[in-house]
């Protein structure tokens, strides 16, 4: 986010802000002066006892027996599967929108070696139980694979944020556990989850066996994940991390911003998800026949806008939020995400104060009114030439 000044140099002419992604969260003054003063050492050497405070604080924060800090999301679900899954035939189960499956380049099977069955998720971000059922393969013959590993999604990214219950989570670990299954949440954004249920985050780990979460997402940490299982898991865990070139040094640089985090970021998400609920609630204000939210299930941080694809596509209107024309009356670029035509996505973190939500919401709902009056003129034409 960041000023763009006029001719003079003194007075705002053009806002940014910039709601692609938590990922771009710059670390806040605390977190800086942590990283300064950090005491470090060889972290692959195990003596850096600044990365190993945070890990052993994330682990007890998690209820569990042990963490690891790694270089990312990504690397840490990477490394669970590749631990989990002990046999040349295994199968993972996750959602079809998951991250795991969608944005992770294919990992498991370019890597790991993995097949991935995928079970479709509703638009809460699980998936149905019995289809669970059905495609556990425990015992199957020698032309399939068996299931080692189900991934969860907490909360659901390409669902909106959305939050998984607590008792959906229970019925996967029962079925999982009566197959000899393990389960991994993707928890990127877990802490959200944790907040937005009232409860201590440990309450949503204790049903999965092991567990990710993103310091540097909506916690606004500059890098890195924490990976958290039993004893075991990390021990073979740590092995595989340096394997994939994630064996790092003085890395308790990261780690003390990592305990900032933690300490400080976890409780003000309740924050971002207030001003997520607001633009949600200004868009569908403005009775828009183009674009649309379903303000009542925005939970958490992200917000999915839905826009009709009959009458123009997401990636004009993202396109168009983040340019400002030299007769525009609201002064504001506002950057968003599109990877499909039929919605955009907005992300919501800690440096999105009160005032950048305002300015954000002035343009885009000048933006979809604009786009509905093009619509409607159009609409007219048609009736016209009709007649």
């Amino acid at each position: 986010m960041y000023w763009t000044v006029n001719g003079n140099g003194h007075i705002p002419d053009v806002i940014t802000v910039d709601l692609r992604t938590d990922t771009i969260s710059q670390p806040t003054q605390d977190m800086r002066d942590a990283m300064v003063n950090a005491v470090v050492g060889d972290d692959v050497y195990g003596e850096d006892p600044t990365v190993a405070e945070l890990e052993r604080r994330s682990a007890e924060m998690l209820g569990k027996e042990d963490a690891l800090f790694v270089v990312s999301g990504t690397m840490a679900n990477l490394i669970a599967i590749m631990v989990h899954c002990t046999r040349r035939d295994s199968e993972i189960i996750a959602g079809d929108n998951s991250h795991t499956f969608r944005f992770e380049q294919g990992g498991p099977s370019q890597i790991a070696g993995v097949q991935s069955c995928l079970l479709r998720n509703k638009e809460d971000g699980t998936f149905d139980l019995n289809e669970l059922r059905d495609k556990i393969r425990v015992d199957s013959d020698v032309h399939e694979p068996v299931t080692q590993l189900v991934i969860v999604e907490n909360t659901h990214n390409m669902c909106g944020g959305k939050v998984l219950p607590l008792e959906w989570l229970a019925e996967v670990q029962k079925i999982s556990r009566e197959n000899g299954v393990k389960v991994h949440m993707d928890g990127a954004r877990v802490m959200n989850a944790a907040v937005y249920q009232k409860v201590p985050v440990s309450e949503i780990a204790k049903y999965v066996d092991t567990i990710c979460f993103c310091l540097s997402k909506g916690l606004g940490a500059p890098v890195g994940s924490i990976l958290a299982g039993s004893k075991n898991f990390i021990a073979k865990a740590n092995r595989v991390r340096k394997v994939l070139g994630g064996g790092w040094r003085q890395a308790g640089f990261l780690a003390a911003a990592g305990l900032v985090a933690i300490d400080k970021m976890i409780s003000r998400l309740e924050e971002d998800h207030k001003h997520a609920a607001k633009i949600a609630r200004a868009i569908n204000a403005t009775g828009s026949k183009i674009c649309r939210v379903n303000a009542a299930t925005v939970q958490t941080n992200i917000l999915m806008v839905m826009v009709d694809r009959s009458k123009t596509s997401a990636k004009e209107i993202v396109e168009r939020l983040a340019t400002v024309q030299p007769d525009d009356p609201v002064r504001v670029s506002v950057k968003t995400s599109c990877r499909d035509p039929g919605f955009f996505r907005i992300v919501l973190y800690w440096e999105i104060t009160e005032e950048y939500v305002r300015a954000a919401i002035d343009k885009i709902t000048m933006v979809i009114k604009e786009f509905d009056d093009k619509f409607m003129k159009r609409s007219d034409r048609m009736d016209v030439i009709e007649c």
